[in-house]
């Protein structure tokens, strides 16, 4: 039987007590933050909306209609006030004059920031004609999976006018831009009496008079389309009969954390990739159905799905019946080779003279049988919005396929969006990609000062990080601090104990799963210990030789055996201590197992110089605020090694240091970023004190 998402209808979420309180653009604003929340009605970024606005205008103080509509870029379901374009109807209007026909409508684009209102910086989208064109107040554009399932089918003409009589009308594929909003402009002189229009391959827009009724509207189209491909699909076998068996949810991670950081290795040269795994029921059922390979040969259709998720997949070649994943490993590099030709292809059939250069031909979707989906972008976000996309590509080929036969956008009409000099200047104006995109950080101790801070410095270079700490509580509360300040996409935490062989090798497994990789290790985990010689305990002494040593081999192993899977180098960086190379009164397990870090260190530079895998240490010193290992024992039995008292014990440390300056976590962080970015790409087995001046731990 069929089961798909869009089978529940959607509920009407407007409260009028709310709306009422606003003036129009927050009703607008309102209506369009409804509209996004709910991704059956549009993907992340998909869609827009509009209101025709009576405001003063600035310089002549009389009342002007002004066209708020989605700004370029932004996405209805978060945006703010600031997310639209504001326009002079009027002079919208007066543009017509300007247009010179189908082969100038790209000009036209130029023309808009002359019909802005009130100096709005907000730059305007291609959809703006869209809108400005119909002569209603308010327009919602949505890309529904019900709506485009129609629009997606070879007699999506026909299925429209059996579904919605005349009250929903019907234009056929054409590229957004000036032009087609000529058209919408048409159709509704021509159909006065029309609450919409579905566009051929693309989505639906809807008209009405006010903000609440046009949010109604919408629905009431969206949920006819849904109960109407119910009906019709509810005895349907989607996608034909299954053809592979899926694996158990077990298998499936274990299958994709072989795999991803083999892709990833493959498809970074250019950029560095982050990854993301979907198996949700709705992927399982296509990617083992027997019309998974022709279906996925289609392409999709919508552009916005289009632009998301290129021409069309890459299908890896496992057999779940078999499970044979080495086979599949070992083909991965031909696989990947031929895709690339293959859209290199595709980019000679159907460039023009002007056409901007190739962008990158590596595949963005990959389709696993038996397994699932596995997306790879420039970063995490737009990794897991391309996963998104395609499923509701599936969920559209699922139900068009069953009321007709489903049609992917054309190949000359996908490559004119894909390489639409439009859309090449909008890429061209994005700001330049911060020195650690697309890179994923395991950072250990990463909920005490230093470690949070490592990657709190991290996540501002645009790095993905996953916080590893044995301490439950501050994980969770460092975890969910950095996830507000950067965004639940680029923070995972794991719960591990450095010193567990098991729970060292499940997080990074677990890692390649939610980000296809690694590519810097932070070794940080750490406890400190003072007992004289005479009273440390066997217990005492193992302890520090667990954590600082054995623990610090273990996560480097797991972290060397990903990097060499993925043929990208990399970078590991211990955070050691002042110990490691000064000895201290009182100290002896703690100084040891810190000269033994910091001598692994130099083994693994040597182990990792050839394939590009650079190892550094960063020795700190008297790091008492943010510290972990100063809320315990550790600052009263130190204070008692140097006949001092807790409070006199900072003043100690800042007394003896050359600089006499406070070390703290950021000053850590700062050194270790050095050392895992560019900046350091010719450092490998180096040492830098973080110490404020320390002559015993000179490095020479």
């Amino acid at each position: 039987m069929s089961t798909t998402h869009t089978s529940k209808l959607l509920q009407n979420l407007w409260d009028q007590s709310h709306a009422t309180s606003l003036d129009e653009p927050g009703r607008l604003l309102y209506r369009s933050n409804l509209l996004g929340s709910d991704k059956r009605i549009t993907n992340f970024g998909g869609g827009n909306t509009s209101a025709k606005v009576s405001m003063p205008d600035p310089l002549s103080g009389k009342d002007t209609t002004v066209l708020w509509v989605k700004g370029s870029g932004g996405d209805v379901g978060t945006m703010k006030l600031d997310g639209f374009a504001t326009l002079y109807q009027d002079k919208l209007n007066a543009l017509r004059e300007l247009y010179r026909g189908v082969d100038y409508e790209d000009e036209m684009v130029a023309y808009l920031p002359h019909c802005t209102f009130d100096l709005n910086p907000r730059a305007s989208s291609i959809d703006t004609p869209l809108h400005a064109y119909v002569p209603k107040a308010h327009v919602d554009h949505m890309h529904p999976d019900a709506i485009i399932a129609i629009a997606a089918s070879a007699d999506g003409e026909s299925l429209t006018k059996e579904i919605f009589g005349n009250d929903i009308g019907w234009l056929p594929w054409k590229r957004p831009g000036y032009e087609l909003g000529l058209w919408l402009g048409k159709y509704c002189e021509d159909n006065p009496h029309a609450r919409g229009v579905i566009l051929g391959s693309h989505g639906l827009f809807t008209w009405a008079d006010t903000a609440e009724d046009c949010y109604a509207v919408t629905l009431e189209i969206i949920n006819q389309s849904i109960s109407w491909l119910g009906k019709k699909t509810s005895n349907q076998m989607a996608f034909g009969k299954a053809c592979h068996p899926v694996l158990t949810a077990t298998r499936r991670q274990e299958v994709a954390q072989q795999l991803m950081p083999e892709i990833r290795g493959l498809i970074s040269g250019e950029q560095y990739k982050v990854g993301h795994f979907d198996d949700s029921p709705a992927v399982l059922e296509f990617v083992c159905s027997e019309q998974m390979p022709g279906l996925a040969a289609l392409g999709t259709s919508c552009p916005d799905h289009f632009l998301r998720t290129k021409i069309r997949p890459l299908i890896v070649s496992f057999d779940p019946a078999s499970d044979d994943l080495d086979s599949t490993v070992n083909e991965l590099p031909t696989a990947l080779s031929q895709y690339r030709d293959e859209y290199a292809g595709y980019y000679e059939r159907c460039k023009h003279a002007d056409s901007p250069a190739m962008r990158d031909p590596n595949a963005v979707v990959y389709l696993v049988p038996g397994v699932g989906m596995i997306t790879f972008a420039k970063d995490k976000s737009t990794a897991r919005i391309s996963a998104e996309f395609y499923t509701n590509a599936i969920n559209v080929m699922r139900e068009s396929s069953a009321v007709s036969t489903y049609c992917g956008l054309p190949e000359q009409e996908a490559f004119d969006i894909e390489y639409w000099l439009l859309e090449e200047a909008k890429l061209q104006r994005m700001p330049k990609s911060k020195s650690l995109a697309g890179r994923v950080a395991f950072v250990t101790g990463g909920a005490g000062g230093i470690g949070s801070a490592t990657a709190q410095r991290f996540l501002s270079e645009g790095a993905c990080v996953v916080l590893a700490d044995i301490d439950a509580n501050l994980l969770t509360e460092t975890h969910l601090q950095l996830s507000e300040l950067y965004g639940g996409d680029v923070v995972r935490k794991v719960l591990m104990d450095v010193t567990d062989e098991n729970q060292v090798i499940q997080a990074f497994n677990d890692t390649a799963v939610e980000f296809g990789g690694v590519d810097i290790l932070v070794s940080n985990a750490g406890i400190a210990s003072s007992a004289a010689v005479e009273d440390t305990t066997l217990e005492l002494w193992n302890k520090n030789m667990d954590i600082l040593s054995t623990g610090y081999f273990l996560v480097s192993r797991e972290a060397f055996k990903m990097l060499r899977r993925q043929s990208l180098g990399g970078a590991v960086v211990f955070i050691a201590s002042k110990n490691a190379l000064a000895a201290s009164p009182g100290a002896s397990a703690y100084c040891t197992a810190k000269a033994a870090e910091v001598h692994l260190a130099r083994c693994l530079a040597l182990e990792g110089a050839s394939g590009g895998i650079r190892v550094n240490v960063v020795n700190p010193d008297a790091v008492l605020q943010g510290s972990k290992i100063w809320t315990g024992e550790w600052l009263q039995q130190r204070a008692d090694a140097y006949g001092k008292d807790a409070e006199g014990l900072q003043a100690h440390y800042l007394e003896r240091s050359l600089l006499k300056r406070a070390v703290l976590p950021e000053d850590v962080a700062e050194a270790t970023y050095f050392l895992a970015s560019d900046a350091s790409a010719k450092s490998t087995g180096n040492i830098i004190n973080v110490d404020a001046g320390n002559v015993q731990s000179f490095t020479r």
